[in-house]
């Protein structure tokens, strides 16, 4: 591990409140009762995994074994650049794994137990932050084990879409060494734990809407009411049509498909008001998609005022990196770029490098001459970008993504979310409730809301043109395709302009604004 992984105080600090967390947390996301005497036995500043408790040097063990360079079964931990024998490497493998499956639900949890925390007995949600900081961690380690594995010839890696999840799935490898490992008891169990959770919630979802479906019925106001009571109506209802003929005529599959995607839903929150004006963009890139496994490797932000004019004294000509893009109304432009640890760095990451053009091989924090730091150790970029993300509403596509990283990234800023100081606007759900080209059809049945088709659609994308898939390029024809939106339905007078639009800046915050 990085020195500037172990000159982390704020990690040590961060356990004195699980006794504010215990007493309100008692069980993890999937109804397990959680063992607090285990997670303040974890060694959060140095390592959680086993290979890093044992002082293991794994970069040093992936280069032997990937040399073929071959060393005694009986090979100890004494001697943390030897390669580990076939029955360690197993070993090491299962205990992570077991580790991860237990800390992962207790993260999970951490987000709605705060949230909901009314009283306001949970100050801080440093303890979240501080153990997804170590559960990456041991996520490259896990990473690192399975990828000495492959280079000793134990087994091989494919990857498997399992309903919500893509897991990584061993086979049993070629060599020789392959004979004696057993591989059922090292397999990733992340889908089973996701896809149980979330039927389990679905099912709760469910039994939630017949009972307050029940209590509809039994409301004696709607036995006088004309269709009776639509208290917990959930959209079951037939959505009609004034022109039967016409709708007689609409394929059946599609009348569903609108019927379903015009409900109103949790996105609606984030939709801008009809006063929105001077706004912050936002758009970060990451080595991944869980906020409790990956790295914020890149950044990028700029302003645009939706009303007033662009100020005066703000800089012009700013130069992206598509240099077909025309700054216009943007301003304030900024980029940032972060590393990756050491041992994320030596596994590569092929996907991100081929969508964002980023090579994380190349954002080693470990090499003596690199200028990437980390942003989950780097206080001074946490405080600034908050700083910013308070200053107005800050807008992103798809903005549940961002927040979910912030959350367990940024210090301060669930605190001040929390507080109501911070307000999200989404221009997916602008997208998807307000742009007529965006509904679903055989092609896209749930609709075509990608940032790429909505800046199309909105004239701030050429067709010829593709997302660049970097922060500060995707941010800046979110921002114009957003703007050029909002004239449009102004002057039709829809959107927020229309009957159900919302007054004041809109968008999605907690608490009172005051």
């Amino acid at each position: 591990m990085s020195e500037s992984t172990t000159n982390q105080p704020w990690l040590d600090d961060a356990k004195q409140d699980i006794g504010q967390w215990s007493a309100s947390m008692p069980k993890d996301a999937d109804e397990q009762p959680i063992d607090w005497q285990w997670i303040a036995s974890l060694d959060l500043r140095h390592g959680i995994g086993v290979a890093a408790q044992q002082h293991i040097d794994l970069l040093s063990a992936l280069c032997t074994a990937s040399a073929g360079n071959v060393t005694s079964e009986s090979s100890s931990t004494s001697q943390p650049s030897a390669r580990p024998s076939a029955q360690q490497l197993h070993d090491l493998l299962k205990d992570d794994l077991a580790i991860r499956d237990r800390l992962e639900p207790v993260i999970a949890q951490c987000n709605s137990t705060f949230m909901t925390d009314f009283d306001r007995l949970i100050a801080s949600y440093r303890l979240p932050r501080a153990l997804a900081y170590a559960n990456r961690r041991l996520c490259d380690e896990i990473a690192m084990l399975r990828q000495i594995g492959v280079a000793m010839g134990l087994w091989t890696i494919t990857e498997e879409r399992r309903e919500r999840v893509t897991v990584p799935v061993l086979q049993s490898g070629s060599s020789a060494a392959a004979g004696g490992v057993v591989l059922d008891d090292i397999q990733d169990c992340t889908s089973d734990i996701v896809n149980a959770r979330a039927a389990r919630r679905a099912a709760e979802k469910r039994q939630k809407h017949a009972s307050d479906r029940s209590v509809s019925r039994a409301n004696l106001g709607g036995v006088t009411s004309p269709g009776g009571s639509t208290l917990f109506d959930y959209g079951s209802g037939s959505t009609g049509s004034a022109n039967g003929t016409q709708e007689n005529a609409v394929d059946q599959k599609q009348t569903s498909r609108l019927s379903e995607y015009r409900k109103s839903d949790w996105r609606d929150a984030y939709l801008p008001g009809r006063d929105v004006d001077n706004v912050m963009g936002i758009d970060i890139e990451t080595t991944g998609t869980d906020p409790a496994r990956v790295y914020i490797i890149d950044v990028g932000f700029e302003y645009m005022n939706m009303i007033s004019p662009r100020p005066a004294d703000a800089p012009a000509g700013y130069q992206y990196e598509q240099g077909y893009y025309e700054a216009g109304d943007a301003y304030g432009q900024s980029r940032l770029a972060f590393g990756v640890p050491a041992e994320n760095a030596a596994l590569g990451n092929p996907l991100i490098r081929d969508l964002t053009g980023i090579d994380v091989r190349t954002r080693s924090v470990a090499e003596a001459a690199s200028s990437f730091r980390l942003f989950d150790e780097w206080p001074a970029a946490q405080i600034g970008l908050l700083q910013r993300l308070e200053q107005q509403p800050y807008v992103a596509h798809n903005a549940r993504f961002e927040h979910s990283f912030f959350m367990l990234n940024v210090a301060g800023y669930a605190e001040s979310y929390r507080a109501g100081k911070i307000t999200i606007i989404d221009t997916l759900p602008m997208s998807r409730r307000w742009d007529e080209g965006s509904i679903p059809d055989d092609e896209h049945p749930y609709g075509n809301n990608t940032l790429d088709a909505y800046a199309k659609r909105q004239g701030a994308l050429d067709e010829s043109k593709s997302e660049r898939h970097l922060g500060l390029e995707d941010t800046h024809i979110m921002l114009v395709a957003m703007k050029h939106h909002l004239g449009v339905l102004r002057a039709e007078g829809r959107g927020p302009w229309g009957v159900d639009g919302k007054f004041g800046i809109g968008g999605k915050h907690c608490g009172r604004r005051r």
